[in-house]
């Protein structure tokens, strides 16, 4: 709730006429009358649908105030002041990537449809497609992965650190107030290569943990898991290969649904029986660290399972790794982490704000995850002629997000610099 201190005679301020109507108490609180425009007297016949028919028609020949001026749906302007803080993210996000060793490159906005379909399972159906352009099927980038490893295997490079800052488009249901647009920028680094196990995933964590620590956003946790501990429960829960893939995407879906809605999608979409989802169920609601790790390392049946075990193994060194580089306080395996893209092959990690430091807001911005990514190392050996692989893993900030946190803040300090009472009813 905001209180106006000096501001609470504004309304006095308002301009009188009649598109307002008249200001009058409601409930305690100044509210428009709507008692303007008058409502017409008396029945509304074919003459009034009449009347109504020609004006769209004298609007659609030019006569009536033309298109609507905005921008469209899940896009958005940048103002100056905007653009100024945006600027001093990237810059900051920058900074941490050439710490790194990263090099900056940059790819078309545009690629060949074929290069994007076939890499994103369900969230395909996001890709923006283009009309044939001339001969050429093309579609605007999904995300900045992609695109990397096309880069890769058509420079037949084998080793790389780079960074890349640019613009994406998906066609989703954009939720502004949670930073969730259709055209937005995305921050990737990401390690091609030949490296001892674990290093660079260790890395990419030590690299999401610098910058949420650095651009000051509150409490974070970051959670890891793997792509073949996953399969590996899927296995020994009796689930067909085949649907690894849709069962993973269904997974996904823990952090914003209760377990009871993400059974009944398996079970009824999916096709599992009830016992296999449950049995999933005993899994994935799991989380914990080096002793969950252990734990999973004892189990009769995953301990028995090869791909499970190597993905177990390979988390702790991971945790070892952590440990030493004195972050481990701040990761959390959780086997609900699942990341929807097909492209994933081994360790997947995704960062969340547990709580807004601006605790006087009465609705702080929600905007779930705020970084990921994750190991792919099949990807480049997908566009090689001679299906040659060579090892990933990256970490994509997520700026947009971010930056609906960083604006919240401003203009709540911009409120309190006006003399007004910013509280939150519970007292805090």
């Amino acid at each position: 709730m905001l209180r106006l201190g000096p501001l609470a005679a504004a309304g006095r301020l308002l301009p009188a006429g009649p598109r307002l109507g008249l200001l009058r108490p409601a409930g305690g609180r100044v509210s428009l009358s709507r008692a303007w425009p008058p409502r017409p007297r008396g029945p509304v016949g074919d003459c009034g649908l009449l009347s109504q028919q020609v004006r769209a028609a004298a609007g659609s020949a030019g006569g009536g105030r033309g298109p609507a001026l905005k921008t469209p749906k899940g896009t958005r302007d940048h103002p100056p002041a905007q653009t100024a803080l945006r600027d001093r993210l990237l810059a900051a996000v920058v900074a941490c990537f050439k710490r790194h060793g990263a090099a900056a490159i940059d790819t078309p906005v545009l690629e060949l449809r074929e290069t994007l379909t076939g890499k994103y399972g369900e969230e395909a159906k996001l890709i923006y497609e283009l009309q044939d352009q001339g001969g050429e099927l093309l579609a605007l980038r999904y995300d900045l992965t992609v695109p990397f490893a096309r880069y890769l295997a058509m420079n037949k490079i084998t080793n790389m650190k780079r960074y890349h800052i640019a613009k994406v488009y998906r066609r989703d249901n954009p939720a502004t107030t949670r930073g969730r647009y259709r055209e937005f920028y995305q921050c990737d680094f990401d390690i091609a290569g030949q490296f001892d196990p674990m290093i660079p995933d260790a890395e990419c964590l030590k690299i999401m943990h610098e910058i949420l620590s650095d651009l000051q956003l509150g409490d974070f946790l970051i959670k890891v898991n793997d792509r073949r501990i996953l399969n590996g429960v899927f296995a020994v829960c009796g689930i067909p290969e085949s649907k690894f893939i849709t069962t993973c995407s269904t997974v996904d879906k823990l952090d914003k649904l209760p377990w009871e809605e993400v059974k009944n999608e398996m079970v009824g979409e999916k096709g599992l029986s009830p016992e296999a989802a449950d049995r999933i169920g005993e899994y994935v609601q799991l989380h914990g660290g080096l002793e969950l790790i252990e734990q999973l390392l004892q189990d009769p049946k995953l301990s028995q399972n090869k791909l499970a075990k190597e993905g177990l193994g390979d988390m702790k060194l991971l945790f070892e790794y952590l440990t030493l580089f004195g972050i481990a306080g701040k990761i959390s395996f959780d086997l609900s982490l699942a990341r929807g893209l097909d492209y994933y092959t081994g360790v997947i990690f995704e960062a969340v704000l547990l709580q807004q430091e601006n605790d006087h807001v009465e609705e702080p911005v929600s905007v779930g995850s705020v970084a990921g990514g994750g190991r792919y190392d099949g990807l480049v050996g997908m566009f090689d002629p001679k299906g040659r692989k060579v090892p990933c893993v990256g970490v994509s900030i997520g700026i947009e997000r971010i930056f609906s946190i960083l604006e919240q803040r401003v203009k709540v300090t911009l409120l309190l610099s006006l003399g007004c009472e910013v509280f939150c009813p519970c007292g805090l």
